[in-house]
């Protein structure tokens, strides 16, 4: 079993920061890549950004430059810091962890979603 517990959500006027972060625990072998999705009210959810178990990281095009995806592998952790927010950014933000709970078992693990409220 393995859990993630999100925070760092909140409400920010447009040209703020936040910093979300996402802590894996349970019966971990080895987390691979670590993501960040987000879903505002009336769309589907979408890809934000992405960082491999190599530190490679992905970007969508609208955060690029404003947003910074990070790791802390000691922790399991997954950090994602928001700069320069706008409220086009409004959403309810989820982590995704891709966890090998042994050597030959890999799964998908979602958090619950914080949301992020961006006022102009």
């Amino acid at each position: 079993q393995v859990q993630l517990v999100e925070s760092g959500g909140g409400l920010v006027q447009a040209g703020g920061s936040l910093r979300l972060s996402c802590a894996a625990s349970g019966s971990i072998f080895r987390i691979s890549d670590m993501g960040w999705y987000r879903q505002a009210p009336g769309k589907q959810r979408e890809f934000v950004a992405e960082i491999t178990s190599g530190g490679v990281t992905d970007y969508v095009a609208s955060v690029k430059g404003r947003f910074t995806i990070s790791r802390d592998n000691a922790k399991n952790t997954v950090y994602l810091q928001m700069n320069s927010l706008k409220p086009e950014d409004t959403a309810v933000y989820y982590c995704k962890l891709v966890v090998a709970v042994s050597i030959s078992s890999s799964y998908d693990y979602w958090g619950q979603g914080t949301q992020v409220t961006v006022s102009s």
